[in-house]
This record gives structure tokens, C-alpha cells and sequence, in this order.
């Protein structure tokens, strides 16, 4: 029974409002107690179609059955507070649409109570909404579900297979030509085929199965119930004769092929990251050795050592446990000593083994793909970082970053650094990008293609460990370089080697005549300090200056007058 208001309205008053709603841009119903339809909007009656009776028929008529207990509830509801409010869906002439529906009590002139009902369309909002989630969960190119929602997708299919007992199997999918085509024909084809390939990819495989793009031209698939070798020889051995097959795109008959790469779920990992990983550095392993072909992951394919497998293993959840911190180690003014910024280099804290060395995790980071979640972390912190360092020292300083060579050859490279310079608000000249000549020297076209982008986006490109690398100094001339850094092997026998000494000066010579900057790495006396000072190299770094230190440590060293007493001090503390 729903409660009187004390004030009934007048029937002068009712004819009134009844006009009013008329022309109301909402719909509008007026109600009697138990929820029958006395009076509805023209918006209402175009909603619910033309001709359709109105009058006398209970509201819920019109409302979805998923939603008429929620409209029950609603009017049962106002007996008690006079007022409700809640969202569904109506049926409209062609479909249900979504209002926000609010329901208040009034009394009619002899005093009975009746019900008016407010509503506002929602069906725009919702749309929109939809589309925001669908967007922030799938590829804009190819509407395949992206990382996010493959990992979602993964979670689940690793707890149906703990409930089932049946393993499954992940498949990370790379086209192995894919680069040639966007070069030679542009990214408007590559586009056009990377769609199709996702379409001849999703028509191979099962309803049940899951399909992701998570890179530039790679693919991940989630194959429930498949965890057996003949089953995945069966399964992988379609998705590559899909792709075997020529692309014709206007003009083009365009080959591409693929390689995959496979992790079985719960023999090689049991998380989501690890099975995704270890099945990405299965495909690296498929297209090293020859490309359109499927490997099976297995911890043969880099000859570790037991160590090295139970390493391979805390590193995972060492990511999730926030492990791998980052250590500065400073890049000093040979003359004044002045710290002018820092190298960035990662560390891992072990909670049993300590600080594990970078010469014993990274290269397994590289083979297991952790490497381009780790480096793009490390850039970010590390800028991040240099705005702390640089309200300290109150002036300018730049921030030094390795980059591995999977990172570079990485697709989403370049939107992790603009994430890095954005989100850290710096200018691009106050990053430096380190890079090896091996890394160049894999794909030269491609490598001038990043470096150029990395230009465009004022950040320096250091040449690391220069002179160990390869002969060519062709790249010096074809590549935007800014700063060659002198290995520390041919620093440490200085000032005594006449051979290293030749070298050195060759290569300060060399950077003069190219307007390059010299660091000079690994100095660690002050006789080689001075032999490095006097023939013209300006900045140098080494345990003599600084060894790698904590961010509050560099703080107090930026801030401390007596900086190489503060350096000494910590020398003992930090291990490189």
C-alpha cells in the first residue's frame, strides 16, 4: 500500500502537470498504487510505439523481463520511502533501450495516491560506455582482444584447468616477414595484413579458444584442453598453413609466413606472465632457427644450468614481489669532478641470495622476454628519477639508459619511451639512450629507422663499450650518435699499455673530428683519471668517482659539499 502525502493536488493542478508532461523531452508515466498506467508522455507513447494500448496496462508490460523484479521491488519500495530510483530496460518499438527511471509519490484530489515516473534516456551513454570498455580491452586495428584481456583470459583458463585436471597450451604466433612489407609497400598494407591475418588466424581455431594481438606482428593464442604434443602439432600445424597461404591485396601477392612458439600449461609455468614469456622465447628460438616452423619451449634451448632454471623461475615472481630496484652510478666532469648525470643500472635484492648480479639475470631476461617489461620500467623510473636528482643539485643533469637489443628491436619501443618523457615531463636531451654496436649492427635498415625516431624526440644515442663491438665505423656516419663510451678494457691498463693508450687517443680523436662526447668508463685510479683528462676527455666514470649507489645516496652526494668523501665512503657499501 503506498503511503498519502499530506497535500493533494488539485485537479486544476493534475490537468496542469498532465500538459506539462506532454511535452516533457523525457518520458513520463503517471501511476496508480499498484503500478497500472494512468497518463504517459507523447516521448513515452513514441518509445513504446505508435497504436501500442498504453492506458490501464501495468508498467512492467513494457519493461524487459530481466528488469521486472527490479521494477517490483521499486514500487514496493516507495511505500515505504515515498521515492526510488533504478536503471533498465524498456521496450521500445525496435529494441530495449536503458533508462535511469525515478519514481516519486504524490495525491491525486480525492486524496488517493498515485506514482510518477521520470525517465531519462541512457541508451547513448551506455553505448558509449560499452565502447570505452571494449576499446581498453581490445586492438583498435584488428578488434582482437590485447594484452589486458588476455591475461584475464589466461587467469581463467588456468583456473578451469585446476578444476578440470587438463592442462592447455599458449602459442605465441609472429609473422616472419612482416617488416618487409611495411617498408616496401607501407603502412596502410601492412595494416591490411595484419586484419586478415588475424581473420584467417580466428576462423582456424575454436570458439573456446582465445586470440590476442600483443605486438606489431605478433599474435598469442590460448588453446584450452590442448596440452599434448600430437594435439598441438595438429593445432599449430593449421595456424601456419593459414598463414603459409599468399595475401593478395590489390595489386600484391604478398607471402609473409610465421613462426610460433609454445608453452604448456602446468609443465612449463603455472602463472599467466611465465607461460606468455616462456612461449614468446620458444618463438625467438623458432625464428633463429629458421623461421616458419613451431618450437616447443623447453629450458634446452639456451643450455642453462639447474641455477639457471631456478633463477629463471624467481624472477617472476621477483617482478610481482617488486624485486629489481635501480642503482646511479655517476658520470662525472674530468676537471671539476662535478657529477653531470648518472648511468642507470638494475639491481636484484634477493630476499635469500642478495644482490644478484645483472651479468647473471639479464641474459636470461632476454631469452625469456622479461627484459621489455624490465626496461620499460627501468626508463621510466629512471626519469622519473632524474626529476628528484635535478631539484636536489638545482641545475641540469641528464639520466643515462640502457637499452637491451630486444628492447630495441621491440615494436612498442618508441611508445615506451614517449610514455617515459611524458609521464616524467623531461626534455628529450636530458635522456641518453645506451645502445651496443652488436644491437645496430642486427638490422642495420631498421636500426636507422628507430634512431632517426629517437632523434625526432631529442634523445642522445650512446654508443656503449665502443671499440669491442664491430670494426665497421661506417654507422658513426650513418647513425644520429651523439656519444661514444670508451670501454672500461681499454681503460684498465692505463697509463702504462701504449696499446690501449693508441686506441683511446684514436678514439678521442675521432669523436672531435664527428662533435661527439666521450665518457670514459671504468676509471678507477687517479693516474688514469689524469692520462684521460690530459688528452681531452671530458667526462669519466668509474669506482674512483662513484660506484653505482641508491637514489637517496646519489641525493645526498648531489647535496654534499665534500662529495668525494661521500663516494668513498659509500665505496665500501655498494657492490657493483
Amino acid at each position: 500500500m503506498l503511503s498519502s502525502p499530506t497535500s493533494p493536488l488539485p485537479d486544476n493542478a493534475r490537468h496542469a502537470l498532465d500538459g506539462m508532461l506532454e511535452e516533457a523531452g523525457d518520458i513520463v508515466f503517471r501511476l496508480d498504487p499498484p503500478g497500472n498506467v494512468l497518463f504517459a508522455s507523447r516521448r513515452a507513447m513514441t518509445l513504446l510505439g505508435a497504436g501500442r494500448p498504453v492506458a490501464g496496462r501495468p508498467l512492467e508490460t513494457f519493461v524487459s523481463e530481466l528488469d521486472e523484479a527490479a521494477l517490483k521491488a521499486a514500487l514496493a519500495g516507495l511505500a515505504k520511502d515515498g521515492v526510488a530510483r533504478l536503471e533498465l530496460r524498456m521496450q521500445s518499438a525496435d529494441s530495449d533501450v536503458w533508462f535511469d527511471l525515478r519514481f516519486s509519490t504524490f495525491a491525486d484530489t480525492d486524496g488517493a495516491s498515485q506514482v510518477l515516473v521520470v525517465g531519462r534516456d541512457l541508451s547513448v551513454q551506455q553505448a558509449t560506455e560499452e565502447r570505452l570498455r571494449h576499446m581498453a580491452t581490445h586492438d583498435t586495428l584488428t578488434e582482437l582482444p590485447n594484452r589486458l584481456l588476455l591475461t584475464d583470459r589466461i587467469r581463467m583458463t588456468i583456473a578451469q584447468a585446476r578444476r578440470s585436471g587438463q592442462g592447455f597450451s599458449v602459442a605465441a604466433i609472429g609473422l616472419d616477414s612482416f617488416r618487409k612489407v611495411n617498408d616496401g609497400l607501407g603502412h596502410p598494407v601492412g595494416d591490411t595484413v595484419l586484419k586478415m591475418a588475424a581473420a584467417r588466424l580466428r576462423k582456424t581455431l575454436r570458439d573456446s579458444d582465445t586470440l590476442a594481438r600483443v605486438g606489431g606482428d605478433e599474435f598469442v593464442a590460448v588453446l584450452p584442453g590442448t596440452f599434448n604434443e600430437q594435439q598441438i602439432r595438429l593445432v599449430t600445424g593449421r595456424l601456419l598453413a593459414t598463414l603459409q597461404a599468399p595475401f593478395e591485396i590489390g595489386a600484391h601477392t604478398i607471402y609473409v609466413g610465421a613462426s610460433l612458439g609454445v608453452a604448456v600449461y602446468p609443465q612449463h609455468a603455472e602463472d599467466d606472465v611465465r607461460l606468455v614469456a616462456l612461449a614468446d622465447a620458444a618463438l625467438s628460438r623458432a625464428k633463429e632457427t629458421g623461421k616458419a616452423r613451431c618450437v616447443m619451449y623447453s629450458p634446452r634451448h639456451s643450455s642453462p644450468t639447474e641455477d639457471d632454471i631456478s633463477l629463471e623461475a624467481a624472477m617472476f615472481q621477483a617482478v610481482r614481489e617488486g624485486e629489481f630496484v635501480l642503482h646511479y652510478q655517476p658520470i662525472v666532469d674530468a676537471t671539476t669532478r662535478e657529477i653531470e648525470g648518472f648511468e642507470t643500472l638494475m639491481r636484484w635484492k634477493h630476499p635469500t641470495l642478495g644482490m644478484v648480479s645483472p651479468a647473471r639475470f639479464i641474459p636470461i631476461a632476454e631469452t625469456n622476454g622479461l627484459i621489455n617489461l624490465l626496461g620499460a620500467w627501468a626508463l621510466k623510473a629512471a626519469c622519473v628519477q632524474l626529476r628528484q636528482f635535478q631539484e636536489a643539485a638545482k641545475r641540469p643533469l641528464y639520466i643515462s639508459v640502457n637499452i637491451s637489443p630486444r628492447q630495441f628491436r621491440s615494436d612498442k619501443f618508441l611508445e615506451v619511451l614517449d610514455d617515459a618523457i611524458s609521464y616524467s615531463g623531461l626534455s628529450g636531451d636530458q635522456l641518453v639512450l645506451e645502445i651496443t654496436e652488436g644491437t645496430l649492427m642486427i638490422d642495420p635498415a631498421h636500426a636507422e629507422t628507430i634512431l632517426g625516431k629517437m632523434a625526432e624526440r631529442r634523445a642522445r644515442i650512446a654508443i656503449d663499450d665502443f671499440g669491442t663491438g664491430y670494426s665497421s665505423l661506417a654507422y658513426l656516419k650513418r647513425f644520429p650518435i651523439s656519444v661514444l663510451k670508451i670501454d672500461r678494457a681499454f681503460i684498465r691498463d692505463l697509463p702504462a699499455s701504449q696499446k690501449d693508450g693508441a686506441i683511446c687517443n684514436a678514439v678521442l680523436d675521432l669523436a672531435r673530428h664527428l662533435s661527439l662526447s666521450v665518457v670514459a668508463e671504468g676509471v678507477e685510479t687517479e693516474e688514469q683519471m689524469a692520462y684521460m683528462r690530459e688528452r681531452g676527455c671530458r667526462y669519466v666514470q668509474g669506482y674512483l668517482t662513484g660506484k653505482p649507489m641508491a637514489a637517496n645516496v646519489a641525493i645526498a652526494a648531489l647535496t654534499e659539499r665534500h662529495y668525494e668523501e661521500v663516494m668513498r665512503a659509500e665505496a665500501t657499501k655498494v657492490v657493483q
